[in-house]
């Protein structure tokens, strides 16, 4: 007896470019990499301009460093992308009647102002060629709320916002947009948290994993960076044609509670 299936769908990214922000390190190292794979141009935008350049030179792109929270000098910029993903990211962690004012502001810089900027400098290049993919690095906190973290959820709320608004206003010129929402992975950024999460909750540091960071979690390990690259991967691909304004959680079951 003969069985029929129909084949895993191959993406490939041949011919397409990609600016990947925060892209030298954790979630945006591996999705610049994992597009590299599949035949993109990369280019790797980040604040570190060592990093960025060693990664872009490791897989063949270009490299692009800048601060992003200076949103002031994005105001007039050009981009000549087929692909956008907006991954840069910093955290702060307080209680919202001690959170520093600036750490708001810059959060809300770089984390919201900077991708409508990155936007809205893609899109007429994207509309003219009538192929555009706006992928936002959103986060669990983009749908759900922790206590202390008010600036990051704000700001992951608005991105959520801003996303669905280019998904309604580039659908008619073949260009989608999307979230994607891990909660905790293995990065550096995550590392970070620790130290502020225990002081802020007043346990030891390795309680916080635990207790703090899968506390809401059905699967009790963070997530990799390589596995919200190959989401990412997909949603860039010719596959996702169809799909835009979606949320996708990959959060170990977080948001299914």
């Amino acid at each position: 007896m003969t069985s029929s299936h129909t084949p895993a769908a191959v993406i490939s990214l041949e011919g397409r470019t990609a600016l990947v922000t925060g892209g030298a390190s954790g979630i945006g190292a591996a999705v610049s990499r994992a597009f590299a794979e599949v035949g993109a141009h990369v280019i790797v935008c980040d604040l570190n301009e060592d990093a960025a350049k060693a990664l872009a030179d490791d897989i063949g792109g270009d490299y692009w460093a800048v601060d992003l929270s200076d949103t002031a000098a994005l105001e007039d910029l050009e981009l000549d992308i087929d692909i956008l993903v907006n991954n840069a990211g910093i955290q702060k962690v307080a209680p919202i009647h001690e959170f520093d004012p600036n750490n708001w502001r810059l959060i809300h810089r770089l984390m919201l102002e900077s991708p409508f900027l990155l936007i809205r400098a893609a899109l007429p290049k994207m509309y003219e060629r009538g192929f555009g993919r706006v992928i936002n690095i959103s986060s669990v906190h983009g749908l759900r709320a922790s206590a202390f973290k008010s600036a990051y959820v704000a700001a992951k709320h608005g991105l959520e916002g801003l996303s669905k608004v280019t998904a309604l206003e580039g659908a008619s010129h073949g260009v989608t947009s999307n979230c994607i929402n891990p909660s905790y992975v293995r990065t550096a950024l995550v590392e970070k948290q620790i130290d502020d999460q225990a002081k802020t909750h007043n346990i030891a540091p390795e309680d916080v994993v635990e207790k703090i960071m899968l506390a809401e979690s059905a699967i009790k390990r963070m997530g990799t960076p390589e596995e919200v690259a190959s989401l990412v991967t997909w949603l860039a691909s010719d596959h996702a044609g169809i799909v835009t304004g979606a949320s996708y959680s990959i959060d170990g079951g977080w948001t299914a509670s």
